[in-house]
């Protein structure tokens, strides 16, 4: 892809470090565009989601009967999951909360996990991939040089969810994933982790490792637990008038839930990708896609975030002792670390990829499945 001049949105502040990205006439850019216009569609519209709410809570319900739980919710310790553990149990469902324990949780999230499945009194389990496979999956992605390094964690979270979830027999694995926050994101900065060509190329170019335990899931395992077993996936805090900071209050006073800085630093290794690696080495501010999206809700002055994003987003006496900490965790040296953060950066783009053909399954899927738009965004 051709370099191009520098340029940022007119409405928003996404820029030209995503690559990909477009204006229009007014110098407004394609990615808020199309969150403005998306949201419609998902966020919370009083009355009407307040009734799809409750009909959605009842077939999860209707689903549960006879079985040991309604449905399962993945938890991190962060503020939209807990959140939505706190929503689950005040609607009256069966929750099992399931942790997948990559090995990088901080220690608030490890308190919070504990904190809001006992106040909560809810069915907890932890299931961690095994390590050493983990831990060089994880080298391998970061030796590929894109800004995808988190893959390994996304690709065992759904994989592991929809076993259990087929486990127990249970219809619904409702996730804290959501619009409202989540909403304007660019490929280029976060390529879809169920591209198994993609995926499996850069295993085979990069990792000397073969997959014995690791539990993949491309387009043909989700069909199979969407079609076969029925598991739905419900982005429960879509149907409700959920604000991070009103959410993190309430878990504070409630559970005893505890901050732990930025968005999604319930992991070490997830605050030092996204605040340090991808900052240094792509250009990628992942706070510009928060703020972003907070300015097209209003809950953020587009002048505010530009001066916000004059500050770098991370410490760099913390980061210093960070490269330490994950170079000895990820088993190579401090030396080996620096070399992958200063090599060549690519984009999913520069290694085979199923980017045409899981687009053009997905929009069928979409069309097809029109009627659960808000659940399956």
């Amino acid at each position: 892809m051709e370099e191009r001049l520098y340029q940022i949105c007119t409405r928003c502040v996404m820029d030209t470090t995503d690559p990909q990205i477009s204006f229009n006439e007014n110098g407004e850019c394609d990615l808020c565009t199309e969150y403005i216009d998306k949201r419609k569609h998902h966020n919370y519209q009083g009355k009407k989601s307040d009734i799809a709410c409750n009909n959605l809570i009842s077939d999860i319900k209707k689903s549960g009967t006879g079985k040991k739980y309604d449905c399962i919710i993945g938890l991190s310790g962060g503020v939209d999951s807990s959140t939505v553990a706190w929503i689950t149990k005040q609607k009256g469902l069966r929750v099992l909360a399931i942790h997948i324990d990559n090995g990088w949780n901080s220690e608030e999230a490890e308190i919070n996990i504990k904190n809001v499945a006992n106040k909560l009194n809810i069915d907890y389990q932890k299931i961690a991939p095994e390590w050493n496979e983990f831990r060089e999956l994880q080298l391998t992605f970061l030796k590929a040089s894109i800004p995808e390094a988190e893959t390994p964690t996304d690709v065992a979270i759904p994989a592991i969810l929809h076993k259990v979830a087929a486990q127990y027999g249970a219809k619904y694995i409702i996730s804290g994933g959501n619009f409202a926050t989540e909403g304007i994101l660019p490929k280029s900065w976060h390529y879809n982790a169920k591209d198994l060509k993609y995926f499996n190329y850069i295993v085979y170019k990069f990792g000397p490792l073969k997959l014995k335990s690791f539990p993949t899931f491309g387009f043909l395992k989700e069909f199979y637990y969407k079609v076969f077993k029925g598991i739905k996936t419900i982005y429960l805090l879509n149907y409700v008038p959920y604000n991070k900071s009103t959410s993190k209050e309430m878990l504070k006073n409630e559970l005893d839930w505890r901050d732990y800085g930025g968005k999604h630093h319930e992991s070490k290794y997830t605050a030092f990708i996204q605040s340090y690696y991808l900052f240094e080495k792509f250009g990628i501010d992942y706070r510009r896609a928060t703020f972003s999206a907070q300015i097209c809700t209003g809950e953020l002055k587009r002048e505010q975030a530009l001066q916000l994003l004059e500050t770098k987003p991370y410490n760099k006496e913390k980061v210093d002792l960070d490269i330490i900490y994950i170079a000895e965790k990820l088993e190579i040296t401090v030396a080996e670390m620096n070399s992958i953060i200063n090599a060549a950066p690519k984009w999913y783009w520069n290694y085979p990829n199923s980017e045409k053909k899981l687009s053009f399954i997905y929009n069928t899927y979409r069309k097809l499945y029109k009627k659960e738009k808000l659940a399956n965004f």
